[in-house]
């Protein structure tokens, strides 16, 4: 890598709104973490009455988003990025809902700064569910499939 693709990551790392970031590609690996400044004073709070809740119609438009039902085991995407199920357009994905998966096999690719970083298995499992499409963008955290621990 690059020292400009380095400064790069970092710029994009700093303008996210995370506090860790570990990222995966090949032999090249790199984790980035953000600390409090050492010698910042805490900031004073200030307690005001809290005000009693009044039902409000909330919309919440965000294309990243959990699903409400997710499953209790899962395959969760472990950085920020575009989440890819085959390895090129018009390509085979890489699992597929019923399949069996063995840890570290390839269930997933995430584009994160022009890196394409391949997301293994954790586990033996089957797949039961896919709770991404292709192409959608995710959060570090995000459950990508749902399955099933062989």
């Amino acid at each position: 890598m690059k020292k400009e693709d380095i400064k790069e990551l970092i710029e994009f790392f700093n303008d996210m709104d995370m506090n860790r970031i570990k990222i995966k590609s090949g032999d090249f690996e790199v984790e980035l973490e953000k600390f409090a400044d050492c010698c910042e004073l805490p900031k004073p709070v200030i307690q005001a009455p809290v005000p009693t809740p009044t039902p409000v119609n909330v919309v919440v438009s965000s294309e990243v988003k959990a699903p409400a039902n997710s499953p209790k085991d899962s395959i969760k995407s472990p950085m920020v990025g575009t989440f890819y199920a085959a390895p090129s357009p018009g390509a085979a994905p890489f699992v597929k809902v019923g399949q069996r998966v063995r840890k570290g096999d390839v269930v997933g690719i995430i584009e994160a700064m022009k890196i394409m970083n391949e997301i293994e298995a954790e586990f033996d499992c089957q797949i039961t569910e896919l709770l991404v499409s292709d192409g959608q963008p995710v959060e570090f955290g995000l459950p990508l499939f749902g399955v099933e621990k062989i």
